[in-house]
């Protein structure tokens, strides 16, 4: 994708970004940790955005997940400068989401509060020595699943991240269902199978959320991951808001 095409592609996400109900979409958070953004993204922007995969110099590194014990796939961490249409998602919906970490917190009795802007979020991870961008792409195949698990790179966290579907269900890929669970204290785990198609995103929380309780709020953790894909590709997009060490 050329320069000038990646930053029209930006400003169109910006205005798709701007139009969502927001509203709905926190109390969505504040219910079920999760929030579906349908068709944030053009078919053909998931295809461009899936093909930048095989770009060697966008990326600063690459993880096969059975080396580590993640699942199996791989995926890859988009180095800075970040390709325009991904550098607009996070600056875009971090305002969005900002209000809805602040008061999670203030419920949870956590003093932290965050910027009303990215710029001055990532300042704060940079000044922690988080500096590593934390965006990446992710690739299944027949096989390929992701473990149950929280993206924390460090002190600074921001507690919402969202990820976008690249791929077409049912024709490029079966199975593969994005999941989060949810741990009660003195409960079962509650497991949330969240329906995506093309260019769907969901938002949703990194590790912890508030829950009214009768004495108050009490603190619930998540993870999240991806079953197994039965057959077909699956890309998709992670935006995580704080940089990594």
């Amino acid at each position: 994708m050329s320069t000038v095409l990646e930053t029209e592609a930006a400003r169109g996400i910006a205005e798709r970004v701007a139009v969502f109900d927001w509203e709905e979409a926190a109390q969505q958070l504040d219910a079920r940790g999760c929030a579906v953004l349908p068709q944030l993204l053009h078919a053909d922007q998931c295809a461009r955005l899936a093909a930048l995969y095989a770009h060697d110099a966008l990326f600063r590194s690459r993880v096969v997940m059975s080396r580590h014990g993640f699942g199996s796939g791989e995926y890859r961490y988009f180095d800075y400068p970040l390709p325009p249409p991904v550098a607009e998602l996070r600056s875009a919906l971090y305002p969005r989401l900002a209000p809805v970490a602040n008061r999670w917190n203030a419920a949870l009795g956590i003093e932290q509060r965050y910027p009303p802007q990215h710029d001055a979020w990532l300042a704060r991870c940079h000044a922690a020595a988080q500096c590593r961008p934390t965006p990446l792409l992710l690739q299944y195949g027949p096989g390929d699943y992701n473990c149950l698990h929280q993206d924390l790179y460090g002190e600074q966290v921001f507690p919402l991240q969202v990820a976008l579907l690249l791929s077409q269900p049912g024709r490029d890929f079966s199975g593969g269902e994005f999941v989060l669970t949810e741990q009660r204290p003195r409960m079962q785990s509650r497991v949330e199978v969240v329906p995506l198609g093309l260019g769907d995103a969901v938002a949703f929380a990194v590790h912890r959320r508030p829950v009214r309780g009768a004495r108050g709020s009490y603190r619930v953790n998540l993870r999240h991951g991806v079953s197994r894909i039965r057959s077909g590709r699956r890309h998709a997009l992670g935006i995580i808001f704080h940089d990594a060490r």
